[in-house]
Order: structure tokens, then sequence, then C-alpha cells
């Protein structure tokens, strides 16, 4: 992840919407994007979602109520999110969130899928201990 692709276009500015548990991301050019907290846990680029290769993705269940604690820029590529379950070892990069952004309806339909194949929760008390 060492830089951005040159025609990726760069936010200006994010905003964290507490209440609704959004961010929005306003990308030059115009595109602004909505993310909910939830979409960007269950999605996060960590090894500890993603695992070390194709395969061996975790799912992520019982985070429908996840909130943001803050994020941080990371140079002037990406972002860390830091979210109330601890986890913050993600890097969302410009051109991730972009890519989140322009496939976001898909990415989502397709955790509702395997969710739903896992008989799992979105929901935190109905947690099975053996998901993180």
């Amino acid at each position: 992840m060492a830089g951005l692709s040159s025609d990726t276009p760069k936010p200006n500015k994010i905003k964290l919407h507490k209440q609704s548990r959004l961010m929005e991301i306003f990308f030059e050019g115009g595109l602004v994007f909505k993310f909910s907290y939830e979409f960007l846990r269950v999605h996060s680029p960590s090894a500890e979602v993603r695992g070390h290769s194709p395969g061996e993705e975790i799912l992520q269940t019982g985070k429908q109520d996840i909130n943001v604690n803050h994020i941080d820029p990371v140079g002037s590529y990406a972002i860390q999110i830091d979210f109330s379950d601890g986890h913050n070892s993600g890097l969302y990069s410009w051109d991730l969130l972009y890519k989140y952004g322009i496939n976001q309806d898909k990415m989502w339909l397709h955790y509702l899928k395997k969710m739903d194949e896992a008989g799992a929760s979105r929901k935190l008390s109905a947690e099975l201990p053996a998901h993180r």
C-alpha cells in the first residue's frame, strides 16, 4: 500500500455521524459515499478480518451496533479507524474507500448472504463465542 493510484480522487472531507452510525466521505469531483460503521468494520482491510491469503477471511458477526471512537490520518493516503470493539488495525486507503464506495451494494449483499449461510447474527447478543 505504498501510494495512491493516480486516477483515484482524493477525499477533501470526512464526517462521522454518531447518531446514525455513518461515515460520509466527500471526494474531489463531487462524489460522496456514506458507509455504515458496521460495513466498514466487517470489511476491515486488516489481516484479522481478511486473513493472510484468499480463503482465510473471518466472518465478522455481532457488529450491527458498532461505533467509531475516532479516525486518525495515516500519511496523506489513508485513515485508521478505531472501533468501539477495540478493532483498529486496518488501514483504509483512499483507493480502498473509493473502491468500497463504488462496490458497496454488492459487497453488502455478499456479506448478508454469508451471514445467512453461517446462521450468524449481526446483533452482538446473538454472537457465537467462536466468531470474533
